[in-house]
C-alpha cells in the first residue's frame, strides 16, 4: 500500500508537557515534509508544538483524510487514538515516548529508519481484535463502547458480587473487587498485574480475570473470542464500567453488561524486523 497522506498525532488527550517530545514531533514533521509526504497535524498537537504551514484537523476527523497515522506517545495515547480512528480504519505506527510501549513499539532514537521502512512498504500488518460492551438497564441498552485493551467492572468501595455467564451458560458467581475482560492486546496491561495470562495478539481469545477475589479458587480463564459474555450485578454499593482505563461509566444494581468480539479491528504496522517475543523480553526483563 502506498502512503501519501500522513496524520501526525502527539500525546493525546493529555496535554503535552515534555519539551523533548515537542522536539521529536517537530523533527518528525520536518523530516517527512522533506520527503514530499502530505502531512496533516492533529489540531491539539499543532497548537502545543506551535508549528505552522501544515494542515490541521481534530482527532475525530483526521482519519477521514489520512492514509496512515503516526503517533508519538505511550500505550495510553495509542489506545485513545485507536478508538477515535476506528470508523476510518486507517493503520497506525506507534513511536514510544511513554513507559512501556507494548503498543507504541518504535524507539524514538531510530524512529526515522523504522518509519521509512514502513512507509516504503517493508512492514508487517498486525491486526488487533476489539471487544464491544453494552450496558443493559431494564432490558434497554443505555451505554455501549469499544475497547482495544479491556473492559473492567470494578467496585468503588467494598466487594462487588457478579454473576458470569458465557454463551448463556452459567459459569459462576464471584465476590471480588471486580473483573477484567481482556483482549490479547490487553493481557500485558491491567489483566497482567491482576495475575492473568499473556495471550499472543494473534490469538482469537479473551481472558476473564478476577480482581482480588474473595475466594482464591476464582482463577483467570481464557475463552474463545467469539463467545458472548454476560455479567450481572448481584450486589454492590458503588461500581463502574471502565473502557481501556480511560472512559468510566457508573453502574447500577439493575445492570447487565454484555461483552462480545467487535466486527472491527485496528491495524498496527511494524517494521519487518519487529519480534513480539523480543518486545516482551525487553519490556518484562526476561532473561
Amino acid at each position: 500500500m502506498k502512503f501519501k497522506k500522513i496524520a501526525i498525532i502527539g500525546k493525546y488527550p493529555v496535554v503535552i508537557e515534555s519539551s523533548e517530545m515537542n522536539s521529536q514531533l517537530i523533527d518528525l514533521i520536518e523530516y517527512l515534509s522533506k520527503k514530499d509526504y502530505e502531512l496533516i497535524i492533529e489540531e491539539k498537537t499543532q497548537k502545543k508544538i506551535k508549528i505552522t504551514g501544515y494542515q490541521s484537523r481534530p482527532l475525530q476527523s483526521i482519519g477521514a483524510e489520512a492514509d496512515i497515522a503516526i503517533i508519538i506517545g505511550g500505550d495510553g495515547t495509542m489506545l485513545g487514538v485507536a478508538r477515535s480512528l476506528l470508523d476510518e480504519g486507517i493503520p497506525m505506527i506507534g513511536v514510544n515516548s511513554g513507559r512501556f510501549g507494548f503498543l507504541a513499539d518504535l524507539n524514538t532514537k531510530n524512529m526515522f529508519a523504522s518509519i521509512d521502512q514502513v512507509l516504503n512498504g517493508n512492514y508487517d500488518e498486525d491486526k488487533r481484535l476489539l471487544i464491544e460492551s453494552k450496558v443493559y438497564r431494564d432490558k434497554k441498552v443505555i451505554y455501549e463502547s469499544f475497547a482495544l485493551n479491556d473492559v473492567v467492572i470494578k467496585s468503588g468501595v467494598r466487594l462487588i458480587e457478579l454473576e458470569v455467564s458465557i454463551n448463556d451458560k452459567f459459569v459462576h458467581t464471584k465476590r471480588s473487587d471486580g473483573i477484567i475482560v481482556s483482549t490479547p492486546t490487553g493481557t500485558t496491561a491491567y489483566a497482567l498485574s491482576a495475575g492473568g495470562p499473556i495471550l499472543h495478539p494473534q490469538l482469537e481469545a479473551l481472558s476473564i480475570v478476577p480482581i482480588n477475589p474473595h475466594t482464591l479458587s476464582n482463577r483467570p480463564i481464557a475463552i474463545d473470542a467469539t463467545s458472548e459474555i454476560d455479567i450481572k450485578i448481584v450486589q454492590m454499593e458503588e461500581a463502574s464500567l471502565s473502557i481501556d482505563g480511560q472512559i468510566k461509566f457508573p453502574l447500577d444494581k439493575r445492570d447487565k453488561i454484555q461483552i462480545t468480539k467487535a466486527k472491527r479491528t485496528i491495524s498496527i504496522l511494524h517494521p519487518k524486523d519487529y519480534c513480539y517475543f523480543e518486545m516482551l523480553r525487553n519490556k518484562l526483563h526476561w532473561g
